[in-house]
């Protein structure tokens, strides 16, 4: 279905979505007319769906709340968890919403101005799905590390050690 050069275009933009397609044509050994026309299919075919750009909100004025919420659900007869997660879905301050495996069924990351507009979210809107079982709200309190990327910075130096052992040598 996709082959070598389709999964190397997406591992270049996944790691940096502003890289021109010329670039990306040099990166991944191909044209640039080729690129673009599988930019252009993998796009259609909702392989390749947004370039987000990655923001550290903690380090600007912007005031939210932001949680993560495990969802218990009763799965439906003829579409299981589809219907009850499309109806989730739609609201606005979910951020993510995925099925798992274990103690709960579905996880949920939202998102909303206030603490009291996020626990009435809660309660007036996600609980009260009638497939809705149950659920256990966790507050973000501060993102250390999110889409792979380290949010505090480098900590380690990677610089090479320089010692007076290693000057007196090199002369």
């Amino acid at each position: 279905m996709y082959d070598t050069l389709d999964m190397n275009i997406l591992e270049i933009l996944f790691e940096d979505a502003r890289i021109a397609p010329e670039k990306v044509a040099v990166m991944a050994g191909a044209s640039v007319d080729d690129v673009k026309a599988r930019i252009k299919k993998l796009e259609g075919d909702r392989v390749l769906i947004k370039y987000p750009a990655m923001i550290n909100w903690e380090r600007t004025d912007r005031e939210t709340v932001q949680a993560v919420i495990e969802v218990r659900v009763q799965p439906q007869r003829d579409s299981g968890f589809d219907a009850v997660a499309a109806r989730i879905n739609q609201f606005d301050e979910v951020t993510s919403l995925y099925l798992m495996s274990g103690a709960y069924d579905l996880m949920v990351t939202v998102e909303a101005p206030t603490l009291m507009k996020l626990a009435s979210f809660v309660s007036s809107k996600l609980s009260t799905i009638e497939s809705v079982t149950g659920t256990a709200t966790h507050f973000i309190l501060k993102t250390y590390k999110y889409g792979g990327v380290n949010f505090e910075g480098e900590k380690d130096d990677r610089r090479l050690a320089v010692s007076p052992l290693w000057i007196m040598a090199a002369l």
